[in-house]
């Protein structure tokens, strides 16, 4: 299979680098990323320990059988226009937050699937990327039920060594994920302090509220996701990843902008009744991310 990733930074680094033992993979991301992976290969550390020689390039290519987007959250209408003038077979999200595949779809003229991964990622170095844990992407069409593309898809990924689920029901899935965002992601960065801090920490009410709000908005947007199987969920994911640095923690360690709005600001634009603790975990991040210059609104 012909396959772009598309956001070459850690996680698409990772799942290109290991989507390249078995298939053509082309990763569109930044310098001087792509001119070291040209030069050098991939090194991929950390549970996996190889080296993977895809191209790189800081375009899509003119045409792909897949193209997989890792970009974050308030990129993927950049990386749908670019898409837009690549011919794909289809498209698959593999973001934080809701509402990225409807972006796509509303600019791309292929099928669009869903998903989620839980493998940990971490870009060391132009060239370098780790696998700070392993995990499984779940898969399937953005409105639920199946599709041919979602089982060429998912064994693709599954023939090049990565655990992989095809999913009938992924508009719940996405919700069960947010969940799991929204009570680490913002918690963990605002405390500055890893996933696993909140299994039993000060920070565990938190990050148990922002998942029962979650579970709330989810109910009121169609979803049945218990609020008792969202704060389960978040919490044997903190325990499972509990040496890991959430991807918005490392945004903040990093000083960069974060996922605040399509994560735990989402719940709030979501929700029919107050959730005053994902509302809260916005706002300060918002306001960090004020400070610091990064929010396009100032």
């Amino acid at each position: 299979m012909d396959i772009c990733v598309f956001g070459a930074g850690s996680l698409g680094s990772l799942i290109g680098g290991l989507l390249a033992r078995e298939h053509e993979v082309v990763l569109v991301g930044r310098e001087p990323h792509v001119d070291r992976v040209n030069a050098a290969g991939l090194t991929i550390t950390g549970v996996f320990e190889e080296r993977v020689v895809p191209e790189a390039k800081t375009a899509p290519p003119a045409r792909a059988d897949l193209a997989v987007v890792t970009v974050k959250a308030f990129d993927t209408d950049a990386a749908a226009r670019e898409l837009s003038a690549c011919e794909l077979g289809g498209a698959l999200s593999l973001q934080n937050g809701m509402g990225n595949e409807a972006k796509l779809a509303a600019n791309l003229g292929c099928p669009v699937l869903a998903g989620t991964c839980t493998y940990g990622a971490r870009l060391e170095s132009p060239g370098v990327v780790a696998c700070t844990g392993t995990g499984e992407v779940v898969l399937g069409p953005r409105e639920g039920g199946s599709s041919v593309l979602a089982d060429r898809v998912g064994e693709a990924f599954r023939s090049a060594g990565i655990e992989t689920d095809s999913a009938k029901d992924m508009p719940d899935r996405l919700w069960e994920k947010l969940a799991v965002n929204a009570a680490i992601n913002a918690t963990t960065a605002l405390a500055r302090v890893p996933n696993g801090a909140l299994v039993d920490g000060p920070g565990c009410d938190v990050a148990r509220q922002a998942a029962r709000e979650t579970a709330r908005a989810a109910r009121s947007a169609g979803t049945d996701l218990a609020r008792s199987a969202a704060v389960e969920t978040a919490l044997e994911v903190a325990t499972a990843t509990a040496e890991n640095t959430s991807s918005m923690h490392q945004d903040v360690q990093d000083r960069k902008r974060t996922e605040i709005d399509a994560i735990n600001g989402y719940v709030v634009q979501q929700a029919d009744r107050p959730v005053p603790v994902n509302r809260t975990l916005t706002e300060l991040v918002r306001a960090w991310e004020h400070e610091r210059g990064l929010r396009p609104d100032g």
